[in-house]
C-alpha cells in the first residue's frame, strides 16, 4: 500500500511539474490593437494588371474606420466603408463592411503573429481552419508594404500587395 501511495504521489509531481513547464513555453498573447494600428494611414494596392485598390484607415478608438475603392481604367468599380473595433472577450477585431450596392459584411480580424494576420466571416471565427473563405496577410515589411492572399475553399484566388503612400 505504501509503495501504490508513492507512485501515486510522485506521478501528481509528475503531472504539476509537467503543467508548470508546458505553461513556460506559450508565447506571450499578442497585442491586437497595437498591431493593428500599423495599418493606419493610406495605402495603394494592386490587383492583377488593371485594378488599383486605395485604402485609407484612421484611428478610432481602438478601432479602425476605414475607406476603400477598386478603380479600373479610372473608373470606381467597388466603393466601400469599414468600422472596426476590438473585442477584449475574443482578443479580435470585429468589423462591419458595407460595400455600396451589397449586403454588410460583419468580420474577424486578429494577429497570429507579430507579422501575420487573418480575417474571416464572424460566423467562421471558431472553425477557422475549415472555413470556406478567409484572407492571410503577411506585414513583414511594414511599415511600408504588406501582402494579402484571399482563399477559397483551401485554394488562392486573389492576391493584393499594398504600399504605404503619403
Amino acid at each position: 500500500m505504501k509503495k501504490f501511495f508513492n507512485i501515486l504521489l510522485i506521478a501528481g509531481f509528475l503531472f504539476i511539474g509537467l503543467s508548470e513547464n508546458q505553461a513556460q513555453t506559450t508565447q506571450p498573447k499578442l497585442n491586437q490593437v497595437e498591431l493593428m494600428k500599423q495599418f493606419i494611414g493610406n495605402w495603394e494596392g494592386s490587383q492583377g494588371k488593371d485594378t488599383i485598390i486605395y485604402w485609407n484607415v484612421k484611428a478610432f478608438g481602438k478601432g479602425l474606420d476605414i475607406y476603400d475603392k477598386f478603380v479600373v481604367n479610372g473608373k470606381i468599380i467597388i466603393e466601400q466603408r469599414q468600422i472596426w473595433g476590438y473585442d477584449s472577450n475574443l482578443d479580435k477585431f470585429i468589423g462591419a463592411i458595407l460595400q455600396k450596392g451589397q449586403n454588410i459584411w460583419i468580420m474577424a480580424w486578429w494577429f497570429t503573429s507579430n507579422n501575420e494576420y487573418v480575417c474571416t466571416t464572424y460566423n467562421d471565427v471558431s472553425n477557422f481552419d475549415n472555413v470556406s473563405w478567409k484572407e492571410v496577410g503577411d506585414c513583414k515589411l511594414l511599415p511600408d508594404s504588406l501582402s494579402q492572399t484571399t482563399f477559397l475553399n483551401g485554394k488562392a484566388v486573389i492576391k493584393f500587395g499594398f504600399k504605404r503612400v503619403k
